[in-house]
């Protein structure tokens, strides 16, 4: 549901809110709220824990209710996919992606799955360092939820050749033979965790989408000498801020990049879709870090 600002400075509150499974981490009310106050306009995100399973159930739910739309994040993004790919629309985005991270309820009752995990990584890839991942040898790490997304964009944004790699090898299966389906000229190769320790001394952009540096007593999933100068390392993770990845990186002079600039681009395009609004992009990451150092032992 798109809002005009005369709609929706004379409308109730409107309700959105983030489904997941668990969700109580998540700082995405922190800058979605920041950017409703920022435009004066009456809504509100908040939460919501939904079980697997509760997907369809819990969609419709919130579309009898009038909510204005939806962020969708793990482990729901391919379940809310194939709901609304029999009972909804898709974008072209999410139907490549085959996930969806944002919904939108229309006024015409229509309920349209997006995928802004994608676009948000090539947001920040090009905000933290200005470039694309074109030409660029990438190995992945963690080949389900968004590091799906993200192994597919690279691929379809001209990458040179991707390394995969996860331990679970039917995620990994899948997002290869994805590949090989929406870009067949790009050579992409699956690795076991030890190969891909040898391999990234080798790889220009390496992408980092595993929970492993979430927790303290973590380790770098990479030792030392993968990591060069000139080299870019992407970790999905923003909290901790560095990761051990990510500090193992820096020591060895490659420039790095958290999650955080991802969150914040994927969310703006999703405030985009909702409200019909320029977000206010500013407000936004200044909410994400006073949210996420409130947070900071």
């Amino acid at each position: 549901m798109r809002h005009s600002l005369t709609t929706m400075k004379t409308a109730r509150v409107v309700p959105y809110a983030l489904l997941g499974h668990p969700v109580a981490h998540s700082l995405s009310p922190a800058m979605h709220n920041a950017a409703f106050k920022a435009l004066r306009l009456p809504a509100h995100y908040s939460l919501l824990d939904v079980a697997p399973g509760d997907i369809p159930r819990t969609l419709q739910e919130l579309q009898t209710r009038q909510y204005g739309g939806l962020n969708i994040t793990i482990p729901h993004k391919e379940a809310a996919y194939q709901f609304l790919a029999a009972n909804g629309q898709l974008t072209a985005t999410a139907r490549l992606l085959r996930a969806v991270n944002t919904v939108v309820f229309r006024r015409n009752g229509v309920m349209l799955g997006d995928n802004t995990d994608a676009p948000g990584f090539l947001d920040a890839l090009q905000e933290s360092f200005r470039t694309t991942p074109r030409n660029k040898t990438v190995l992945l790490l963690g080949c389900g939820g968004a590091g799906r997304a993200l192994g597919l964009i690279c691929a379809l944004r001209g990458a040179k050749a991707i390394y995969l790699a996860d331990l679970n090898l039917a995620a990994r299966r899948r997002l290869r033979l994805a590949i090989q389906r929406a870009a067949p000229t790009v050579p992409v190769t699956c690795v076991s965790l030890d190969r891909a320790r040898r391999v990234a001394a080798d790889c220009t952009l390496i992408i980092h989408a595993t929970p492993v540096g979430m927790h303290a007593g973590d380790s770098s999933l990479l030792p030392p000498e993968s990591f060069r100068p000139g080299q870019i390392v992407f970790d999905l993770i923003y909290n901790p801020a560095v990761t051990p990845l990510l500090a193992t990186a820096q020591a060895a002079g490659a420039r790095t990049a958290n999650g955080l600039g991802m969150l914040l681009h994927q969310g703006a395009r999703a405030f985009r879709q909702w409200t019909g609004r320029r977000p206010p992009v500013a407000v936004m990451r200044r909410a994400l870090l006073k949210a996420l150092k409130a947070r900071t032992p």
